[in-house]
């Protein structure tokens, strides 16, 4: 017996076939994406490529699946002041690939997903499950949306050996159509993780001075240390995004904006508002301008340094108190990001897209709160892809 080609090779090649009665190919979508994040000064630099694809088996089921591949280099703060003895920056290089399968299946209203997940880098590890129910209601002008998600990490610590991480997300969304031309969102999720949170590569300093006797009385001598942070060893977030579109006729467009405020237990408080105006020109191009703006507060266990530090920072933190960490995307900043996606659609079956992102971060707050200067990153950020239907 001749062996069948692939699903979609047989549609690339027989696309007479489904038309002719011959076979039934099912309705199948493939995206190819390439994105480039480029930080100012030959900082980080993240090249990550993905396919994805969804095969609808047939009226009630669905399979999808993905596959990443991130390339990390460059150099990152490691939370040590500058003008230390200690190297400010840290060189990185590392590799991550990851795969995604999930099959969803239709009862009646409800549309039910079950979905599986995995990554390896170097040194981290991530499994994951997700549940999630779709469920449209009011002739589906109103849909309810809940599920729950589950992360099972291992996280290889130089002294420690492997050390667990576990998250847990529930969440629930719902969107209604108020018109022909409107649409309004609203989505909360609940998150808590526990067990090992550090960063393994971030640190924080402490000055020690010495006095030794001399000849014309004591000499102190500054002696600059490191410790690994420590941050608590759970971590409860609450996070709930609004989000509104609306379609101008006349204009052959559409106005995206979504506002999301963001709590946790670390003392977090986050900020983010996002517009975007999607422009129809001709039949077959697109164009997405679009911008965003977030702010946070520091963490309440941020600081500088440990100077003011009483006792011994341990040699292995294990997330008991008192915490502490440099890192700056813990601190108090604010971040703008804005740009241009392209999207142009050949025919039913075959699209490009491109997009440029400009994004820019700084410190706010008082010393205590943010980080030095030279800590925050500006990035460029671009995207291509490719996108096929059948």
């Amino acid at each position: 017996m001749r062996a069948r080609p692939p699903l979609l090779l047989a549609t690339l090649l027989s696309p007479t076939l489904r038309a002719e009665g011959e076979i039934e190919i099912p309705a199948q979508e493939y995206d190819y994406g390439y994105q480039l994040y480029q930080e100012d000064d030959n900082r980080i630099r993240v090249e990550a490529e993905y396919l994805r694809g969804r095969i609808e088996l047939n009226d009630e089921t669905a399979i999808r699946f993905q596959y990443i591949h991130d390339a990390i280099s460059g150099a990152s703060p490691t939370g040590v002041l500058p003008g230390s003895v200690q190297p400010f920056y840290a060189q990185l290089e590392d590799v991550r690939e990851g795969i995604l399968g999930a099959v969803s299946r239709q009862f009646g209203d409800h549309r039910a997903e079950i979905e599986f997940s995995y990554s390896s880098e170097d040194d981290y590890i991530s499994r994951g499950v997700a549940l999630t129910d779709t469920w449209e209601l009011n002739q589906k002008n109103t849909t309810l949306r809940f599920g729950f998600n589950y992360l099972d990490d291992d996280v290889a610590v130089a002294g420690l050996g492997d050390q667990d991480k576990n998250s847990y997300d529930l969440f629930t969304g719902v969107s209604q159509i108020l018109g022909k031309d409107t649409m309004v969102s609203a989505n909360l999720t609940l998150g808590y993780a526990e067990g090992y949170l550090n960063d393994p590569y971030k640190l924080v300093q402490r000055t020690t001075v010495i006095i030794i006797p001399g000849p014309g009385g004591p000499i102190e001598i500054p002696v600059v240390n490191v410790f690994r942070e420590n941050r608590p060893d759970s971590r409860f977030r609450q996070v709930l995004r609004l989000g509104a579109r609306h379609y101008f006729e006349p204009l052959d467009a559409a106005l995206d904006g979504v506002v999301r405020f963001s709590h946790d237990d670390f003392g977090i408080l986050s900020q983010t508002v996002q517009i975007e105006w999607r422009q129809e020109i001709g039949d077959h191009f697109q164009a997405v301008p679009f911008i965003r703006y977030y702010h946070q507060d520091a963490a309440d266990f941020f600081t500088n340094s440990l100077d003011g530090f009483s006792g011994k920072p341990p040699t292995f933190p294990d997330g008991s108190g008192p915490n502490y960490s440099a890192d700056y995307r813990l601190s108090s900043f604010d971040s703008i990001s804005g740009g241009l996606r392209l999207n142009y659609q050949f025919n039913d079956h075959f699209g490009l897209s491109a997009a440029y992102e400009r994004y820019v971060m700084g410190g706010t707050g008082g010393p205590s709160e943010r980080s030095p200067d030279q800590a925050y990153a500006d990035a460029d950020i671009w995207t291509f892809g490719i996108h096929a239907a059948f």
